[in-house]
């Protein structure tokens, strides 16, 4: 890399590679899926093309991200290796401890909801586990997302037309919250639309409250 700390330190080597501006929010684009250069400039808002094209250059450099061509036709993604998929678990650490900067909302800030993809099964994943397995849309600024609760833990994709228990529409603010923990469903009656089985819902936000029968319409 062509700046470092110069420390013989587990942390100062990894900022090393991805301390730099943009670079964590680069890979948090990956950790969703392969993505083309155009894609990943869209999905960042406020990054100028030649930084990004710096930052995915020292990247691949550094063996975090790797070319490869897509699935479908002649054309070339990004994606992160294995050891670049390895930064999952730091990144949704960092999500996790970022809730107390996130309670004051959005203010002017940009927000695309693709990055609940990421942001959801990280402040999921430590409450109990569910005790019955539901799939659970959740509708935030037009966007559909898919969330498959089951007793082994919590799935989050973009929705790909599998058939669902329910739909939640919230404001992203109150999705989050209530994935962290600092909402209940009951506190946010009227702020939350439900559509479909009400236990669905609650075996991801509430799991210890999922048995919980009967569909409701909020």
């Amino acid at each position: 890399m062509s700046r470092s700390y110069g420390q013989h330190c587990g942390l100062a080597r990894a900022l090393d590679v991805v301390g730099d501006r943009w670079n964590l929010l680069i890979v948090r684009q990956l950790l969703m899926a392969p993505a083309r250069y155009r894609e990943l400039l869209d999905g960042l808002p406020g990054v100028a093309t030649n930084l990004l094209a710096d930052r995915l250059r020292d990247l691949e450099t550094a063996g975090v991200v790797e070319r490869r061509l897509a699935e479908e036709g002649n054309v070339i993604v990004y994606a992160l290796t294995p050891w670049g998929a390895e930064l999952r678990e730091p990144i949704e650490s960092l999500i996790r401890w970022s809730t107390p900067l996130m309670a004051r909302g959005p203010g002017g800030d940009h927000f695309r909801p693709e990055w609940l993809v990421v942001a959801l099964p990280a402040l999921l994943r430590d409450k109990p586990a569910a005790r019955r397995s539901s799939t659970v849309g959740i509708a935030v600024d037009g966007q559909l997302l898919h969330v498959q609760a089951t007793p082994s833990g919590i799935e989050v994709s973009l929705h790909d037309g599998r058939d669902l228990d329910a739909v939640v529409r919230a404001d992203a603010s109150i999705v989050l919250g209530l994935a962290a923990g600092v909402l209940t469903l009951d506190d946010t009656l009227g702020l939350v639309e439900i559509d479909g089985d009400d236990a669905a819902v609650r075996a991801v936000f509430n799991p210890r409250g999922a048995n919980v029968e009967g569909s409701v319409h909020r």
